[in-house]
């Protein structure tokens, strides 16, 4: 079984994401090789919350031009976190906490 940090590699921080927390679901990185039932049991031992539903979406890279030559960015794999009425996940901190 992989590790959590291998399954769950960072939160997505975006416009999109951030107006997603309104429906209780969050946005998160996580690695190509993770299925939906360890992303659930991952945001769920690492977080304390329940999870509800899972849905996962692989993100093509794009083709970039560095200098003189193309190239093409890595694909990676999302996944959006449904969390259980009355959980409830804080990414950003309140002014004044530290």
């Amino acid at each position: 079984m992989a590790q959590i940090h291998d399954i769950i590699l960072s939160p997505v921080v975006t416009e999109k994401s951030a107006l997603t927390q309104e429906d209780n679901t969050y946005v998160f990185k996580v690695g190509m090789a993770a299925n939906k039932l360890e992303i659930k049991d991952a945001v769920e031992r690492f977080f304390g919350v329940r999870v509800s539903k899972v849905r996962t979406l692989v993100v093509r890279g794009k083709t970039k031009r560095f200098g003189r030559h193309y190239g093409r960015r890595s694909d990676w794999k999302k996944a959006y976190v449904t969390l259980a009425p009355g959980n409830v996940l804080n990414f950003y901190m309140e002014e004044g906490e530290a």
